[in-house]
């Protein structure tokens, strides 16, 4: 790969991408999906299946005479006849091995009212009432999986808090959990506005997309560490510019494994659309929660982990020394080091004094450095100061006068 790609450019930092210094405004965006997300709460609610809401269910056989709209109006005026107060569903198209069948959903009837009713409806339709299968549903059957699905929610939070503690920090452990809860209120926002029924397959898919989002976000924060790993005792980066290039670098990653993510779940959403309902329920939660952990990961886990530090007194003092370093860098009174680059406009240091060699000091201070292997100056006497000339005067053997 080219080392000027955009993949290598992330990864050193030089894309500009500067995701943590726009914080606010990825902030902002998540807050007007939970809105949204509130909102279609409240105004559409969900659509309960009868997995969770209770009641009967009739599965008409298709054929040349039996249509699909012919099914539902025949349900319904058999409904109309036995119980005006109940109702029911849209009528789904489903099928398996090339046979298809009509599936209606109804409010909760009474063994009498289900028997007269389906005696009803095939003879409307013109065919036998054996060939029309039917089902009930409790209520209580639903309620109890919802209380252990938020159990089993309660415990993987509670696990992963520890987990993410132990291998990080609490700020790490604060962030992750919050992108976790903010992928699961954006992923049922959308469910809700898509009007798709809350069945098994829906828990069964949320709680599978709590852990692919952990997973992106624990990638993530292990970077993070790494950039930052004693950041205090350097003044050249802040914690938010360490994290911010932590995020580039690990952002081609994310979206390759998002995507291969996303393609195969794509998939069955399209096979479930057209015509495994039960396929279209688990398709849409993954998919719609697997692209949002790949948003949350890197544009509100990291900031919010970011944001977090910066309440840490020892982070302040070292941010308030960076950017000290850097506006005296622009003045011009501090040189960059190798590698760092100086802020734009900045001006150039002033230059110091080259250096003297040793000669050249103890000139000035009026003697000479020997160089090196020579004889200390004042080492041989003078002849005269000896009393005559080497070898003259005071001579071993010589006449004393």
């Amino acid at each position: 790969m080219s080392k000027s790609g955009l993949a290598n450019r992330l990864y050193r930092g030089e894309a500009g991408l500067n995701l943590i210094g726009k914080r606010k405004i990825w902030f902002g965006v998540a807050g007007a999906l939970i809105l949204v997300a509130l909102l279609s709460f409240g105004i559409n609610r969900f659509s309960l299946g009868i997995e969770f809401a209770g009641g009967n269910q009739f599965i008409v056989p298709a054929g040349s005479s039996v249509t699909l709209n012919g099914a539902q109006d025949a349900v319904n005026k058999a409904l109309a006849d036995n119980d005006p107060e109940a109702t029911a569903l849209p009528a789904t198209q489903v099928g398996r091995g090339g046979e298809t069948w009509y599936e209606i959903r109804t409010t909760a009837l009474d063994p009498a009212q289900t028997n007269a009713i389906k005696e009803q409806v095939a003879q409307q339709l013109g065919i036998a009432p054996n060939e029309i299968n039917d089902s009930s549903v409790s209520a209580a059957w639903g309620k109890q999986v919802t209380e252990r699905a938020l159990l089993g929610l309660v415990i993987f939070v509670a696990l992963v808090m520890v987990y993410l503690i132990l291998r990080f920090e609490w700020r790490m452990s604060v962030a992750a959990v919050s992108s976790l809860l903010l992928n699961l209120v954006l992923t049922a926002g959308l469910y809700s506005l898509a009007g798709f029924e809350v069945t098994p397959a829906t828990i069964i898919g949320f709680l599978t997309i709590l852990g692919f989002a952990l997973y992106d976000v624990v990638v993530v924060f292990d970077k993070v560490q790494e950039n930052t790993r004693g950041i205090t005792a350097s003044s050249t980066q802040t914690y938010g510019e360490a994290a911010n290039l932590a995020i580039n670098q690990t952002l081609m990653r994310s979206i390759n494994t998002g995507l291969v993510a996303l393609l195969p779940v794509g998939g069955l959403l399209i096979a479930g659309l057209t015509g495994a309902s039960t396929l279209a329920d688990l398709g849409l939660v993954l998919f719609v929660g697997m692209a949002v952990a790949v948003y949350s990961s890197i544009f509100f886990a990291t900031p919010v982990l970011v944001t977090l530090k910066d309440f840490e007194p020892k982070i302040q003092a070292h941010t308030k020394r960076v950017l000290a370093r850097r506006a005296a860098i622009a003045r011009g009174e501090v040189a960059p080091k190798r590698g760092e680059a100086a802020p734009a406009g900045a001006r150039q240091p002033r230059q110091a004094a080259p250096e003297q060699s040793s000669e050249e000091v103890g000139a000035l201070a009026g003697t000479t450095t020997p160089k090196v292997g020579a004889r200390p100056a004042g080492s041989k006497r003078s002849a005269g100061a000896r009393g005559g000339r080497p070898g003259g005067g005071n001579r071993p053997g010589g006449k004393r006068r």
